[in-house]
């Protein structure tokens, strides 16, 4: 495994941490780890409107912005892919957190 993917695998497994906590950058950072494809990771844009959408509930506006921007991008069911996987994840945080 290459250091660039490592590093890859380090930066989103630490930003998933702090998400789970409910850190709205984190999730920011993940959307657009996910939107531009850096540090090695594959663009996956359902993956990064998920992400922006949780920062965006979580008053990002910043994240509103990408959300929208990528959204341009996206088809309907890829779209409603990215909110159904926001709703679950946001679901499971606060079940967690329970």
């Amino acid at each position: 495994m290459g250091s660039s993917l490592k590093s890859a695998r380090f930066l989103i497994e630490s930003r998933l941490r702090d998400a789970a906590k409910g850190d709205a950058s984190a999730c920011y950072d993940l959307g657009m780890v996910y939107s531009s494809g850096a540090d090695g990771v594959d663009v996956n844009l359902t993956e990064a409107h998920k992400w922006f959408n949780i920062a965006a509930v979580s008053g990002s506006s910043e994240a509103q912005l990408c959300r929208a921007e990528i959204a341009e991008d996206m088809t309907a069911r890829e779209i409603n892919d990215a909110q159904k996987a926001a709703r679950a994840w946001l679901r499971g945080t606060q079940l967690r957190a329970a």
